[in-house]
């Protein structure tokens, strides 16, 4: 087995394990920390939206143009009189988006480029994009948002409670706010493109949560009826059981988002590919933090409220101080879905007395009688 495997087995049954609900405060100044510095980029540099949203043409140019991007955006800006953004796509040709211009204007801009380009105007080729189209994109991109909040919500709050289903808002809000702060300070055009990767984020985002808080779910049935473990306790059991299955599935999701990202849209310079593959690289991972960091101990902390549990916590401390009971190891339940609480006996630990066999002599050596 390897050192990985081992140490998700050692994890899953309890032998070792972090304490992430006790330093939860930590991971809260973190989060705070972070949320802020995106909120700031956010206010400060604001998003840079596409023409799918502003209204604007593109321009696309023959294959394997000899001009660089800059001189290209030069010409652009100098025909148009607006900003200009210019990509250079894999095949050598160019995406050159204006913004905030007409149809007339389009047909002048695009003759003058083809002068400058020194490339025939057939070979250009001119969309033109509406505002209100994107603005229509926008406005069903917050409407199946905030549905999509509302029925997390209340799946949440009837599967397993209220708390679970405010802590899961909490995390899911947190992703998507880091995630839209990373956009304003890298600079990446807002695109279609970019709702996808938000939208399908946060499906990504609740699914290590839901995976932890079923099993901490199963665990804390009946909890009010032993004395050995609080609730909080119990929390950081169900994270750690889960954890490397959390590694894992993160791992192989950012594989891929990884490649769009780094090789597609960085070496081979394709815009849309950019664009969705950065709101999934950040959403994954800000989505598998904020289930491990904040989800579980937000609900632990909201839990510990309840007067059950505080009167349980009391007791447990309680009897810890009379030496009666320790907080000592032992196997928990699968961490997945449909798994629950499992006890086993205590491990032996040094060499056992084994019994005489009875087919020894008195004070004969062991071996046949003669």
């Amino acid at each position: 087995m390897s050192k990985l495997g081992t140490l998700g087995a050692r994890l899953h049954h309890g032998e070792v394990g972090y304490d992430f609900v006790k330093n939860r405060k930590i991971w809260y100044g973190i989060s705070i920390l972070i949320t802020i510095t995106a909120i700031v980029g956010l206010a400060v540099r604001g998003l840079h939206m596409g023409i799918e949203f502003q209204g604007g043409a593109v321009f696309s140019t023959p294959k394997n143009m000899s001009v660089s991007v800059a001189q290209a955006e030069e010409y652009a800006e100098e025909a148009s009189g607006h900003d200009a953004i210019v990509q250079k796509l894999g095949d050598g040709s160019l995406r050159i988006q204006v913004a905030g211009i007409d149809t007339k204007a389009s047909d002048t801009i695009k003759e003058q480029l083809s002068e400058d380009l020194k490339v025939e105007s057939e070979q250009i080729n001119a969309e033109l994009v509406g505002p209100s189209w994107g603005e229509q994109i926008a406005n069903k991109a917050w409407q199946g948002l905030g549905i999509f909040l509302v029925l997390v919500v209340i799946y949440l709050a009837i599967a397993f409670e209220w708390r679970m289903a405010f802590a899961a808002f909490v995390a899911l809000i947190h992703d998507i706010t880091i995630t839209v702060g990373v956009y304003a300070l890298v600079g990446f055009e807002v695109t279609p493109g970019t709702v996808i990767g938000l939208l399908t984020i946060l499906g990504y985002s609740l699914y290590d949560t839901v995976v932890v808080f079923d099993s901490l779910k199963e665990q804390t049935k009946d909890i009010t009826k032993q004395t050995r473990w609080t609730y909080s306790e119990i929390a950081n059991r169900s994270i750690n059981s889960t954890l490397v299955r959390s590694i894992n599935t993160t791992v192989v999701a950012l594989l891929p988002v990884a490649g769009l990202l780094f090789i597609g849209g960085g070496v081979l310079g394709a815009g849309m590919l950019n664009d969705i593959s950065l709101s999934l690289f950040v959403g994954l991972a800000a989505g598998a933090y904020s289930s491990i960091f904040i989800a579980t101990p937000l609900v632990a902390d909201l839990k510990e409220r309840d007067p059950a549990m505080k009167a349980l916590k009391k007791r447990v401390l309680a009897k810890r101080a009379q030496g009666k009971s320790a907080p000592e190891p032992e196997p928990v339940g699968s961490g997945g879905l449909g798994g629950g609480t499992q006890d086993a006996a205590p491990a032996v630990v040094g060499p056992r007395n084994q019994p005489a066999s009875r087919s020894r002599g008195r004070g004969r050596p062991s071996g046949k009688r003669r």
